[in-house]
């Protein structure tokens, strides 16, 4: 899984965030998008990737009309951000978790509770904040709910364990324990897309599945590593051991599109986040990403996202200003309320 890796290192998975919660049959949860979740969790957040791990009990979740069940040890992952209620039993009135979201991702309440009083339902809800545009690639070929059991063998048992440890530690105010935290988010995300690329069947698309082919996984590896490298198609294919045919065709199999293309809008999307998050300039940005000129990289730009860069890194300065006022006003209030 080399190409998972080197995207996850461009990605920059941060500002993790994990609570206990508890329920009680019957009991029912409704979660908000996760989008309202990102000024809790990370600073100008345009991606939060919400889970949860069942440590005790069993249950469901739902997302729209798509109904999985769950029992201990599963970890439920929500890539997309989409709102999804959880719940055992039959009668509960559901219970809207956004109106607690301020108390418990402020860490004002160590663990939430709710139910009627019946068979309890344990498990750990964590967020962490990514940058859409670059983890978009592995998130397209996922469904709504990801859920692989880590329980299976000894590395499960040992980042379960690790897990609960580090949130007794947060609870408990201990020195360091967010930052522990963070780390094992990054951890545990990356276990459930490797659990869930081993349990994929023959004959899947998506970025995962590509990443598993050997040649496309070279690829994709050896392009996330050295995104400004001017390769070839001819040096990208000897160097995943394959024709210049047969790798053209695998990636259009698994992603839909040339190696060439697929590159290219990697490139771009690396422009666009050092748009956003640096103050180099829009040339250093270009040649840092594989430009020998900066007009062309211009052109692709506005083809891509619409602007030119520097109108872009303005415009999107504009709306981080515009975010910030009204989020000190939603939190005025919420003092106030």
């Amino acid at each position: 899984m080399d190409a998972l890796s080197e995207l996850l290192r461009a990605v920059k998975i941060s500002g993790a965030m994990f609570y206990n919660a508890e329920g009680s049959k019957p009991w029912r949860i409704a979660a908000p998008p996760s989008r309202l979740l990102g000024r809790y969790v990370a600073a100008n957040a345009s991606h939060v990737i919400e889970f949860h791990f069942v440590t005790q009990g069993t249950g469901y979740i739902r997302v729209g009309e798509e109904t999985t069940p769950f029992a201990a040890g599963d970890l439920l992952m929500v890539p997309h951000g989409d709102p999804h209620e959880m719940g055992n039993g039959t009668g509960a009135e559901p219970l809207d978790s956004e109106k607690d979201l301020p108390s418990l991702l402020q860490g004002k309440l160590a663990c939430s509770y709710f139910g009627g009083g019946g068979e309890k339902t344990n498990f750990v809800c964590g967020y962490l904040a990514c940058e859409a545009g670059l983890i978009r690639p592995v998130l397209a070929g996922l469904p709504r709910i990801v859920r692989v059991n880590i329980r299976s063998d000894a590395a499960g048992e040992w980042l379960e364990s690790s897990i609960l440890h580090a949130v007794e530690r947060v609870s408990a105010s201990a020195p360091g324990s967010d930052v522990i935290l963070a780390r094992l988010a990054e951890v545990l995300f990356t276990e459930a897309l490797q659990r869930y690329l081993s349990g994929l069947p023959p004959g899947r698309t998506g970025w995962l599945a590509g990443a598993g082919d050997p040649a496309v996984g070279r690829s994709l590896a050896a392009l996330h590593r050295k995104p400004a490298h001017p390769w070839t198609l001819d040096e990208l294919a000897e160097h995943a051991a394959v024709s210049r045919s047969a790798l053209t065709e695998r990636f259009a199999r698994y992603l839909g599109q040339s190696p060439m293309a697929y590159l290219a809008d990697w490139r771009l999307e690396l422009a666009a986040e050092g748009l956003r998050t640096t103050s180099r300039s829009v040339l250093q940005i270009a040649t840092g990403v594989g430009y020998e000129s900066e007009a062309a990289f211009n052109r692709a730009f506005k083809r891509r996202f619409g602007q030119p860069p520097a109108q872009y890194r303005r415009s999107f300065r504009a709306q981080q200003r515009a975010a910030v006022r009204d989020g000190d006003e939603r939190t005025a209030a919420e003092q106030l309320g």
